[in-house]
């Protein structure tokens, strides 16, 4: 059930304990991409993961900024304090909770969403009357990557295509959820302009805070990878992973984390 397509009587009529919370960001992609891309996908990812697990869920509204700072010298480009998007997603689980929705899968579309949500997921599930885990759809199909030989494999060999930022991966399930949202006139542009990699890396660490550092254009990885069959795929197996992770969380015994 979706709260922002329910009635509150359709709501208070649900019988689960599951929510699923999509976060994401509103940031720069590329020119060739939207800026709402990690809020779209992990709505995306969220809606389809309720769709593949056999039970009830609810479904809240998706938080579309996050903590993105390092993108901030692009156009459009949104972002809060770590303390704050905490505070936000804390505050949005322990009101899921109060109505009874008091186990949540977090469903992540941004990578700097990921250690911010690690700490707040753990501070909920030690403090407050509520059980949290994030899920960050693009480290999940990560796991993927070294399959071979198997007929539910992805359309391409995902060890040839790095995450990157607005690259082929993101690219291409924008393209499977919302395809008139991608610039395809711009997508050359978007490759020319785009960085290899992620960071400037100097023994072990990244000397760039910021993506225009390295990044003409913002984007990284070539996104003329990124096509319709593999953003489907990859909506499929993310959704796959989220019902997986719903059983876990739903049968996980909480008296440990519960006890002072």
């Amino acid at each position: 059930m979706h709260l922002s397509e329910s009635t509150w009587t359709d709501a208070d009529a649900v019988e689960t304990d599951l929510a699923l919370l999509p976060v994401g960001s509103t940031e720069q992609h590329g020119p060739h991409a939207p800026l709402g891309t990690d809020a779209l996908t992990a709505e995306a990812v969220a809606e389809a993961g309720a769709d593949a697990y056999d039970g009830e869920v609810v479904v809240a509204p998706a938080i579309p900024v996050g903590v993105a700072e390092e993108h901030r010298h692009f156009a459009g480009t949104l972002w809060v304090s770590e303390d704050t998007f905490r505070d936000y997603v804390r505050e949005t689980v322990d009101s899921l909770a109060h109505h009874g929705w008091d186990r949540v899968v977090v469903v992540n579309g941004h990578g700097g969403n990921v250690a911010p949500l690690r700490e707040v997921c753990g501070r909920v599930t030690r403090h407050d009357d509520a059980y949290a885990v994030p899920f960050t759809w693009f480290d999940a199909v990560s796991l993927d990557r070294d399959w071979t030989g198997d007929p539910d494999a992805p359309p391409v060999d995902l060890a040839e295509i790095a995450m990157g930022h607005g690259g082929p991966v993101e690219t291409a399930l924008v393209r499977a959820v919302a395809p008139d949202l991608i610039r395809d006139d711009r997508l050359d542009d978007a490759a020319a302009g785009a960085a290899d990699g992620w960071g400037e890396w100097v023994a072990g660490t990244n000397l760039a805070y910021d993506s225009a550092e390295f990044s003409e254009n913002g984007a990284v990885g070539d996104p003329r990878g990124g096509s319709a069959e593999l953003g489907a795929w990859l909506r499929e197996r993310s959704a796959e992973k989220v019902a997986t992770l719903l059983d876990s969380v739903a049968a996980r015994d909480r008296s440990r984390s519960d006890d002072d």
